[in-house]
């Protein structure tokens, strides 16, 4: 008996083992058995096809995975500003689309998002190990994302605060 999704058929026993090409041969002349076989072939056919599409949009998939993380290798000795990373993707992954890289000098740091911080003797190395320390520490006491964002301090100066709601936490970054 053989079963597919759509039905199930009982091929015709053969009487002995050495007539089995014969059998087939008798299958094959009744147009009945022959028209399920041949629905079934074409069901095994359909079900490849649909193996090989699924197989094919795994493999984009795979690709645009690998470009990003490529594209994010390029982009490793940027600073993404902790602002505007906030755009969150599904999967709670960071979307590499609305991510902006932070311009540092030396007196500023700033980006596209309104982040304007005067420093001193500020590189992209030290900002970025700023940030790092933060997260790290903040890491080691809770285990939510804080967040990111611009205060006015005294004298009207900006500053880059990292906060939780969760464990009642800030920091002044810069």
């Amino acid at each position: 008996m053989i079963s597919t999704p759509c039905c199930e058929i009982t091929l015709p026993a053969c009487p002995r083992r050495r007539n089995t090409d014969w059998c087939i041969f008798q299958m094959l002349e009744d147009p009945d058995e022959l028209a399920v076989l041949e629905e079934i072939q074409q069901e095994l056919i359909f079900q490849e096809q649909l193996t090989i599409e699924e197989y094919e949009q795994s493999l984009q998939f795979d690709e645009k995975c690998l470009n990003a993380m490529l594209d994010g290798l390029d982009a490793g000795s940027k600073v993404i500003c902790p602002v505007c990373k906030s755009c969150l993707c599904p999967g709670t992954h960071f979307c590499p689309v609305s991510r902006n890289d932070l311009t540092v000098m030396s007196h500023l740091v700033l980006c596209q998002c309104g982040l304007h911080i005067c420093t001193k003797g500020m590189t992209e190395q030290k900002l970025r190990s700023l940030l790092e320390d933060s997260l790290t520490e903040h890491g080691h006491r809770c285990l939510h994302n804080p967040e990111f964002s611009i205060t006015s301090g005294m004298e009207e100066e900006a500053s880059l605060l990292m906060s939780c709601l969760i464990c009642d936490s800030w920091t002044v970054i810069l």
